[in-house]
């Protein structure tokens, strides 16, 4: 039932106008830095945008998950259907998760499919070795010490998109030509 008041294609422009880019790649590769500057040119334009960060969401809507192969699967389905309701009710939603399985993200783009949501997957491919030199989170530093086990990409799979729409190559580019990419990718698309 629309809202009193909304017309048919008042309703349909709001709900045509949202979309998912989930933006894929190992800690540190440079997943957050994107989103939140494609979030600031995006906003820049007028659009309605939300951030679903990784580790805020891990905070809250997944506390209590670990970091097995299952809990890290619960993660993604989760953030995923967040992302879906928001962007079929008309919001840009933008998702820097490492999200290391290909079925897990696989079943995030068939959830937004079934919906007729549209999703983007961006691969944010900064080596293992530039990302552990930048080891924002001091993640590396503690893998290689022995403190935690599980890392992804170290000693933890990471399985690489086969075909993600555009794979950001951050350790060649800065954040802002990353953003611009993706930026220019969803005008092209009829996204923006």
């Amino acid at each position: 039932m629309r809202a009193a008041g909304a017309s048919a294609p008042a309703a349909r422009a709001c709900r045509s106008s949202g979309f998912t880019v989930w933006l894929t790649g190992l800690p540190s590769a440079g997943k957050s830095s994107v989103a939140r500057e494609l979030a600031t040119r995006l906003q820049a334009d007028g659009r309605r945008v939300e951030v679903l960060d990784g580790d805020e969401i891990r905070s809250f809507l997944s506390a209590g998950l670990g970091f097995s192969r299952e809990d890290r699967d619960t993660n993604v389905r989760r953030i995923g259907l967040v992302a879906e309701v928001l962007a079929r009710n008309g919001v840009i939603v933008l998702v820097p998760v490492i999200a290391p399985y290909r079925a897990s993200r696989e079943a995030v783009r068939l959830r937004h499919d079934l919906a007729r949501t549209p999703y983007l997957e961006i691969h944010v491919a900064a080596p293992v070795e530039v990302c552990a030199a930048r080891d924002i989170k001091g993640l590396y530093a503690k893998q290689a010490a022995g403190e935690i086990r599980g890392l992804t990409g170290v000693d933890d799979p990471y399985e690489v998109p086969e075909q993600p729409d555009v794979r950001l190559h951050t350790h060649r580019e800065s954040v802002s030509e990353s953003a611009r990419r993706v930026h220019t990718m969803l005008t092209e698309r009829g996204l923006l």
